[in-house]
Formats: C-alpha cells, sequence, structure tokens
C-alpha cells in the first residue's frame, strides 16, 4: 500500500466486491469524520463536489456530469448539485483519498448487496461510493412509504458511504414492528420498510415554530438509521442564536415592524373604501 492507516482508535475495514475486488477504508475521527479509501492502480472513487480532503500524489481528481443523477431544471436553479468528481488512481502503486463529512456528522459504510441493492436516503446524505453505486435523486413517488425518505435513492450492488448528523442509531424491525421518529431525525431506510407521514396537534402550532411537527411512522421489517441531529435543525438553533440578541437589542425592530403593519392596514382599509365607491 502506498501508506499505512492513520493511528486513530479506529481499524480499518476490508470491503470485498461481488466481483472478488478488495478495498480498504477507514473512518477516521469522532465527530465530523473523515473517511480514508486506499485504491489500487486505476481503481476509482466517485463523490460529492467539496468532499475531497485529501489524496496521495498518484490521484487525479475530475469534475464530470453524472447522467443517471437525474437532476432536473428546478433542482439545479434552486441548489441542487448535478456533478460528482472521480478521484482516480492513475498511477502504478496503490494510493489513497481522504473524503470528509461537510458538516458535524458520522460517516456510515453501506454494502448495498446487504440491503438488497437498494437504499432511500434524506437530501445531500451521500457522500462517495466504490464500485457499481448508482445515485438517483427521487422528485415524485406517490408510495406512502416513501413520502419522507425519498429525496435520494442508492442502488447497485457496490460500497456507499453516507452521512448521519449527530450521533447514528441503527434499528432493525421485525415484521410488523413500529417505530415513531421525527421524520428530519431519518437518515436513511431500507425499501422494505413502510413510512407513514404523521401530523402531531393543529396546523397553528407551524405557524408559531412549534417542532416535531411531522412524525414518521415505520414498520417493519427493515433497517433504519437515525440521526440525532439534522442539519436542519442545527441550523435553525444556531440562526435563532445569532439574531435573537440582535432583536432584544434593537427596539427599533419592534417600531419598524408596528409601522409597517399600520402602513398595510391603511393600504388594505383605503382599497375598500375605492371600491365601494
Amino acid at each position: 500500500m502506498a501508506a499505512p492507516f492513520f493511528n486513530t482508535p479506529f481499524q480499518p475495514y476490508v470491503y470485498q466486491s461481488p466481483q472478488d475486488a478488495v478495498t480498504p477504508f477507514q473512518i477516521l475521527g469522532g465527530e465530523a469524520q473523515i473517511v480514508q479509501i486506499m485504491l489500487k492502480p486505476q481503481e476509482k472513487v466517485i463523490a460529492r463536489p467539496g468532499s475531497m480532503c485529501y489524496t496521495s500524489g498518484s490521484v487525479q481528481m475530475d469534475n464530470v456530469y453524472i447522467t443517471e443523477q437525474e437532476v432536473g431544471v428546478w433542482q439545479w436553479i434552486f441548489g441542487k448539485t448535478v456533478t460528482s468528481i472521480v478521484l482516480h488512481n492513475s498511477g502504478s502503486s496503490d494510493g489513497f483519498v481522504g473524503v470528509a463529512a461537510p458538516s458535524l456528522a458520522r460517516i456510515l459504510p453501506i454494502d448495498l448487496a446487504m440491503f438488497g441493492g437498494e437504499l432511500r436516503c434524506q437530501p445531500d446524505a451521500f457522500l462517495c461510493s466504490v464500485n457499481d453505486v448508482k445515485v438517483t435523486n427521487v422528485t415524485t413517488d406517490h408510495r406512502a412509504r416513501n413520502a419522507v425518505v425519498g429525496a435520494e435513492k442508492l442502488s447497485g450492488q457496490g460500497l456507499a458511504f453516507i452521512i448521519g448528523s449527530g450521533s447514528v442509531v441503527q434499528k432493525n424491525l421485525e415484521v410488523g414492528e413500529v417505530l415513531a421518529v421525527d421524520a428530519s431525525c431519518i437518515a436513511a431506510v431500507t425499501t422494505t420498510v413502510n413510512v407513514e407521514v404523521k401530523y402531531n396537534g393543529p396546523m397553528r402550532r407551524g405557524v408559531f415554530g412549534a417542532d416535531n411537527l411531522v412524525t414518521a411512522v415505520l414498520t417493519g421489517p427493515g433497517i433504519v438509521f437515525i440521526q440525532s441531529l439534522p442539519f436542519q435543525r442545527l441550523s435553525q438553533r444556531v440562526a435563532r442564536a445569532v439574531t435573537a440578541p440582535h432583536v432584544r437589542e434593537n427596539p427599533k425592530f419592534f417600531i419598524q415592524l408596528a409601522i409597517f403593519f399600520f402602513l398595510a392596514y391603511v393600504v388594505i382599509v383605503s382599497s375598500l373604501l375605492l371600491t365601494d365607491v
């Protein structure tokens, strides 16, 4: 091999593909992890743009358009990535790549051959892959079980790495076993699990910013990966902490808000009076 694995508490793993190809890899760190993958000559890794952390000198990086991602125009306009990076070991000796999680997340190695060749994930959960892995952006799925987890579908017989924010718990559901999970806390789920959406409480709770409004009721058999701190929840908490002190320290904000509603009221009343005339 080109270089030894780093000295960490995490032991290296070995993945053997259906074609008998062996790929060693190691997950480094406790939070905001890095997966280090060893590549033989002419082997490659497909990863999300911006996820590459380091490589050996023999590894070349190309930014390519992956047609099977099937990203629509509207998804591209609203920020969905339409490209991937290919990390290819073009040298004559073994090399390595380090792919990093984009946030405080755990990296989960998923051998799709052991999951029936298909797994459904939350948006942008896919990090990188080795061998036969196809990533499809699912925009419409009329089956109720995929109403929550259907943004990305991983299919094939290769090795995929997905991310789960915070701590990750794996639940193996037996036939008929039911588990209720906050919808945003589902990182990934196998296709055999039935997912039903349940809204908690009246709609007015959502207007005033209540949490845990949508619960996913999961019915086995199958496997579900649960993340403790979804990125959306973390970003909302950070935004509240940043903006709330400024609002409290700025009394002009409330005055401006009152003036805005008063002017809106005047405009509406004036338009009604003119209409009656």
